[in-house]
């Protein structure tokens, strides 16, 4: 009898396995469970040959300690991978360090001399190992290594959302179902310090019926979607309570054997004891029974059938703690499902011209193709009733163009969204867990103020949504203004070289100068257009040791002819120096058009506390009331074609920088515009001073009004 079983036991699993393997389940990537079961059919063929043959049962025992040390952490590994979104690196470094060394555990069981380990005098009669001190830390660790993956494999199923629990229960409670039974047989070490192997059989069964569990799981349920379990998930585990109950009860149990005896026929017992566990956690894991029971205990102990105040926080806090749109959908339809008790639902949305409603997401419904139109009579009976619509007993009044998809989704109900007085979407529940339970007044209460909250989040989502779009033009709009400003700019500076070109293009220097700074302007212009390839992306100062002087001349050659003269001594700064030439010239161009040309403009530059850059002209000088309240105003200007955006680029660019601009103008006299730039941090020796204004040190931005 004990060997049909082992025989049978290590024939499924091995089929099994090759399926696993044929089949290549996409949700365990690694071939753990193939390997676990190859592994346990394994242990179970030597320990069958060690029990056949007791002669040899050191040689056969010793292939058993090496795959009895191979399995533990190949379980754990399948714990660790199955249907997670989980890689090696982002695994806890205890768990790492146990599945990294396990190999050289299952290498160590080789070398130790194996009567070191246990020792058996009358193994032909007792079948029994008694344990030696290694044998004893040995089987110690083992336990170790099996309760971890039983901690895993029950939070994978309580944190895996309702529709995929269905389909993966079975075969995770087969796994926990084999793993207890090891750790019930290696208990003994802890106990008795001996390894009873009679006690396969129960082992060979456990694992019989845990294959024929994962056979059928994987057949008629298939497999569900891949999760993820949070690191930070509270460790509160029912498993840690069974397995110190399991030891505290076993104890009491060997007191037991002292007083009473071993008449009992300890294999049978524990095998009938663990099958009756998995069969009532199977019931207990089923969501059919829990809401059954949940259904029970409302109806017969309370006055209402939902605690409305809990069920509103649930679903709030649901809604809140979503990461992104569509995992704010998928949340909406999930507490549906869950607070109804329902096993399928899918939201529908309006789309952008509000004459049809498409699947936005669905638990377990797939409809790529559904559409309902906005003018179909069921969408507008319940526009104009704004009621929820109640599907049981074959009522698809309305809806008679969609009637196949309703009953293959078992549909019950379908209950909308309202907003901005307009229907904006619906949400179909269908495939009721308890087919008997009565829906009434109550459900459609809540229904209709959990529909109200979703459509404020629904709401939020695309305000949002219009935000971030209107952000995202604004920026377009922003970056387009800049560079038409500074096409603007090179422009005027083409313009004049053009202009000055009339009188002096014979002039080989000239001719020199003008094709370097053709040359400037061109690739200045590519530049912009490169920018322009990449709006997104928020271009980062590229600072280096910069001559300002040196560039204040560049600058002014672009102007060529113009009365500009640019004083000074050298003065090094750490700045973006095509940025900052955009200043430069920009402050240039204005100075030369507020004098017409006429006057002239005096470029400085040089430090005192801080490096300085001045450009000042004797023109017509800017308004007061214009300085105080729009000078840095973006779209504000008081030239007659101006864009208004040199200025506000100006001071965006400079305050990037960590400096400032100060403004003094007097009307009819001209204006002076400083950029105060901070000095690098191992500055050259002071070369040209010039006292800080009276105004101090000003914010960035100051403005000094004079006149």
């Amino acid at each position: 009898m004990t060997s049909a079983i082992s025989i049978t036991a290590i024939v499924t699993a091995m089929i099994f396995s090759v399926y696993s393997v044929v089949r290549r389940d996409r949700l365990n990537s690694l071939p753990t469970l193939p390997c676990a079961l190859c592994l346990a059919a394994a242990l179970e063929l030597f320990d069958l040959l060690a029990l056949s043959d007791p002669e040899q049962v050191y040689f056969w025992k010793r292939f058993s300690l090496v795959t009895e040390a191979l399995l533990p952490p190949v379980l754990l590994w399948f714990s660790l991978s199955y249907i997670r979104q989980t890689e090696f690196r982002s695994i806890s470094l205890p768990l790492r360090l146990l599945l990294t060394f396990s190999p050289f555990f299952a290498g160590l069981m080789l070398l130790i001399p194996i009567d070191s380990l246990f020792y058996s005098p009358d193994f032909a009669s007792e079948r029994t190992l008694f344990l030696g001190s290694a044998g004893m830390l040995f089987y110690t660790l083992i336990m170790l290594y099996l309760v971890i993956p039983l901690i895993n494999l029950e939070m994978t199923l309580v944190h895996t959302n309702v529709s995929n629990r269905w389909k993966i229960k079975l075969e995770l409670l087969a796994a926990g179902a084999y793993i207890s039974v090891l750790i019930i047989y290696y208990s003994q070490a802890l106990l008795f310090r001996t390894i009873n192997m009679d006690l396969t059989t129960a082992r060979a069964l456990v694992l019989i019926v845990a294959v024929a569990l994962m056979a059928y799981s994987r057949l008629r349920r298939g497999t569900g979607a891949r999760v993820y379990v949070a690191r930070q998930m509270v460790y509160k585990s029912v498993v840690l309570l069974a397995v110190g109950l399991y030891l505290i009860a076993l104890g009491l149990a060997g007191e037991g054997v002292k007083h009473f005896g071993d008449a009992v026929q300890r294999a049978l017992a524990i095998a009938a004891g663990l099958l009756g566990g998995l069969a009532l956690l199977i019931v207990l894991f089923s969501e059919t029974v829990k809401r059954r029971i949940k259904i029970f205990i409302n109806k017969n102990f309370y006055t209402h059938k939902y605690d409305y105040r809990n069920q509103w926080l649930q679903f709030t806090d649901r809604l809140s703690s979503s990461q992104s749109g569509d995992d704010l959908l998928r949340s909406m339809v999930m507490g549906f499902c869950e607070t109804f008790g329902m096993g399928s639902g899918g939201l529908f949305i309006a789309s952008q011209e509000g004459d049809s409603y498409h699947l936005a997401v669905g638990i377990s419904m797939e409809a790529p193709q559904v559409a309902f139109s906005g003018s179909n009579p069921g969408i507008e009976a319940m526009f104009g009733s704004s009621w929820i619509v109640d599907l049981r007993g074959g009522g698809t009044t309305g809806f008679e163009r969609h009637r196949d998809f309703l009953a293959r989704q078992d549909a019950c109900f379908i209950i909308p969204f309202f907003m901005r007085e307009g229907l904006d979407g619906f949400i179909i529940l269908g495939r009721p867990l308890n087919s008997n339970e009565i829906y009434n007044y109550e459900d459609f209460d809540l229904m209709r103020a959990l529909a109200g909250q979703a459509s404020l989040a629904l709401l939020n989502l695309r305000l949002s949504d219009q935000l971030a779009r209107s952000r995202e033009m604004a920026a377009i709009g922003k970056v387009s203004a800049f560079v038409m400003h500074d096409l603007k700019n090179l422009v005027s500076a083409t313009s004049m070289m053009l202009d000055n070109a009339q009188d002096h293009i014979a002039v080989p220097a000239f001719q020199r100068d003008l094709l370097a700074s053709l040359g400037s302007t061109v690739a200045k212009m590519k530049a912009m257009i490169t920018r322009l390839k990449h709006l997104p992306e928020k271009r980062a100062l590229q600072r280096a040791p910069v001559d300002l002087l040196q560039l204040a001349r560049e600058t002014a050659g672009l102007v060529k002819g113009r009365r500009l003269h640019v004083t000074g001594m050298p003065v090094i700064a750490e700045v973006d120096r095509e940025e900052l030439q955009k200043v430069a010239l920009n402050l240039m161009l204005n100075a030369v058009e507020a004098t017409d040309g006429q006057a002239p403009v005096t470029v400085e530059v040089g430090e005192s506390d801080a490096i300085f850059f001045t450009v000042k002209d004797r023109g017509c000088g800017i308004p007061v009331e214009f300085i105080r309240h729009a000078m840095f105003v973006p779209f504000m200007s008081t030239k007659k074609k101006g864009l208004g955006i040199g200025l506000y680029q100006s001071k965006q660019i400079v305050e990037a920088h960590g400096g400032r601009i100060e403004v003094s103008s007097t009307l009819n006299k001209g204006s002076e515009f400083t950029i105060w730039l901070p000095k690098p941090p191992a500055a050259l020796p002071e070369t040209h001073v010039r006292p800080l204004p009276a105004v101090g040190r000003c914010p960035a931005g100051a403005i000094r009004v004079e006149g």
